[in-house]
């Protein structure tokens, strides 16, 4: 458990830094910095695709960073950027933690331009499945926008609720940690047995040869990401786990499925928010931030696929719960 103690040694050497208070700079014009948007990219590149939870992750980065906080953003001219509260219809200042929470949903784009390159033949036959050309592709893509469907609809009726509620809730994000780490844990154990009680272990079957049924379920627990430091990632791979799919398989629908899913949680967010996040961020660090996830998530994908299929779900719980220990006694 040679990785277990190195985890504990740098949470041990971090906590110093973590458990002092974090001061939130007055910010003015200039918002986030080129070396916010690099430490952003970084960690969502990095934790995007594994099941750790990205969006966790980025909230705990946020207030590290000092970004979650009220300070109204302002303009070139230096002028507050106005938005329409929802609850009261008047115009009000849109805030530094509105634009990074925000900002980490627009570089997801960086690590959707990953899996788009490593997976390129796949996405192509799914492509020409969609015009006729290739049966496996044309299955495929039915598969993934079934399991896309419950997200979108379910998506679209609670984002302003959970980006409210929850968006930048502490306790919420290290909750879902802990309870995450012990649904891996448990369905890993019983993966393991299964394939025990099988005999020879065997991929499962293809991506393409799933059902209707199995698809929408992969769909609806993925809906159990939305609660901040749930992970999509996990919920993806734990539904491919029940399917039946083999840790390498399950990995790949959920690298599948999230390029849909992050591709309309980003395009929503920048119809949603696009006026104000133009006018609140700059292009520099928004570039930077997406070059560096495309660079991170790319590695992190590579890795996750041989790693997953070595080790499966177990040390991604352990460091879950680690982590959440951590949120609970230094920024909780």
């Amino acid at each position: 458990m040679q990785w277990l103690k190195t985890l504990l040694l740098s949470l041990t050497v971090l906590s110093p830094l973590l458990a002092e208070p974090i001061v939130a700079v007055e910010q003015e014009a200039e918002n986030l910095s080129y070396a916010d948007a690099v430490t952003l990219g970084l960690v969502e590149g990095i934790t995007e695709y594994l099941p750790i939870s990205s969006t966790g992750h980025l909230i705990l980065t946020n207030r590290l960073l000092g970004l979650d906080v009220d300070t109204p953003i302002l303009d070139h001219n230096g002028s507050p950027i106005l938005v329409k509260d929802e609850l009261t219809g008047e115009d009000r200042a849109y805030t530094l933690g509105e634009a990074s929470y925000a900002y980490v949903i627009v570089i997801q784009a960086g690590a959707i331009a990953a899996v788009v390159v490593l997976y390129w033949r796949t996405i192509l036959n799914i492509l020409l499945g969609c015009v006729g050309r290739s049966a496996t592709g044309r299955r495929l893509a039915i598969n993934l926008i079934v399991a896309f469907l419950p997200a979108a609809v379910i998506g679209l009726l609670l984002d302003s609720w959970i980006e409210k509620t929850l968006g930048d809730n502490i306790y919420a994000v290290a909750g879902a940690l802990i309870v995450g780490a012990f649904v891996m844990l448990g369905v890993e154990r019983w993966r393991k047995r299964k394939t025990n009680a099988d005999g020879e272990s065997t991929e499962g079957p293809e991506l393409h040869d799933l059902s209707i049924r199995q698809s929408l379920m992969i769909g609806f627990i993925q809906c159990l990401a939305m609660w901040p430091g749930t992970s999509r990632s996990m919920a993806t791979i734990v539904g491919g786990y029940i399917a039946g799919l083999s840790p390498k398989r399950a990995a790949e629908f959920s690298f599948l499925l999230g390029l849909i899913t992050l591709t309309a949680a980003s395009g929503y967010k920048l119809v949603s928010n696009g006026q104000e996040m133009l006018a609140a961020l700059k292009i520099g660090p928004v570039l930077v931030g997406c070059i560096v996830a495309f660079i991170s998530a790319a590695l992190a994908v590579k890795w996750l696929v041989g790693f997953l299929s070595k080790y499966g779900l177990a040390p991604f719980a352990w460091y879950r719960i680690a982590l959440a220990i951590a949120v609970f006694a230094f920024l909780a």
